[in-house]
């Protein structure tokens, strides 16, 4: 059975959701954004089910999880619960391939696709009774080594394969760039990204109808991000208050 969310109150984690939903709303005006299409993404990894809960209540539907096995306790859990509305899980940690069965399962998006074997794996484990699986490319921007992602000149390859994969459904790309300090230096990589989002939806046209995603920016850079284009932007302790846990 169905139910509504009635969950107690938690007013510091409530008052921290309307301080991040306010600056996204300053910034999407300042920028000129178009009003429903900066989404924002609660980082909610570490995080336990009572604050999900919280959030879902007050309106928040969307939900990034890195750590696979807490997340899909929580998924699991949360399902079983029946809320309404469901919250819509997206997977933005890095994916081993022997780890996307459970993904493919039991996520609505995956924000970090970099690799064939992976679209393929993620594509054959999708349910066939699930929706197909809305995926974001990860570009390597700055090809830093120690960071996930393929280079901007690999998306034509990959999005070949996600095209030919009818349980997946490629919607755009995503990157965590380079720290920087200063908004024209943050700025830049998102740019590149919405350039190359922007050349590839002019590469295959109808056949990537609703490539149109950029899943970029978070606390440090939101400003930047939602300057040039981003239209998931991932928040987590500005939501939630320092992490106090550290899981694997």
């Amino acid at each position: 059975m169905t139910h509504h969310l009635e969950q107690p109150m938690d007013n510091a984690l409530l008052a921290r959701l309307t301080e991040v939903t306010n600056i996204i709303a300053t910034l999407k005006a300042q920028y000129q954004r178009a009003p429903n299409n900066v989404s924002l993404l609660a980082v909610s990894k570490t995080r336990d089910i009572a604050e999900i809960r919280t959030l879902l209540a007050a309106g928040q539907q969307d939900f990034g999880e890195n750590y696979l096995q807490e997340a899909v306790t929580k998924i699991a859990a949360l399902k079983e619960e029946a809320i309404e509305p469901a919250p819509v899980w997206h997977y933005i940690g890095g994916i081993q391939s022997n780890k996307t069965k459970p993904i493919a399962e039991h996520f609505d998006w995956v924000h970090t696709l970099a690799s064939e074997k992976v679209a393929t794996r993620l594509a054959q484990q999708r349910p066939a009774e699930l929706a197909p699986l809305n995926v974001l490319i990860q570009i390597n921007i700055d090809d830093e080594h120690n960071k996930s992602g393929i280079q901007p000149e690999a998306i034509n390859a990959l999005a070949e394969v996600v095209l030919s994969l009818p349980r997946l459904k490629l919607r755009g790309l995503m990157v965590i760039p380079r720290a920087e300090d200063n908004l024209a230096a943050q700025a830049l990589p998102f740019q590149r990204l919405r350039e190359l989002l922007l050349s590839t939806q002019q590469r295959y046209g109808d056949q990537l109808a609703e490539f149109n995603q950029l899943s970029m920016g978070m606390s440090g850079d939101i400003e930047a991000a939602i300057k040039e284009g981003a239209t998931w932007v991932r928040v987590g302790t500005a939501i939630f208050g320092p992490r106090t846990v550290s899981k694997s």
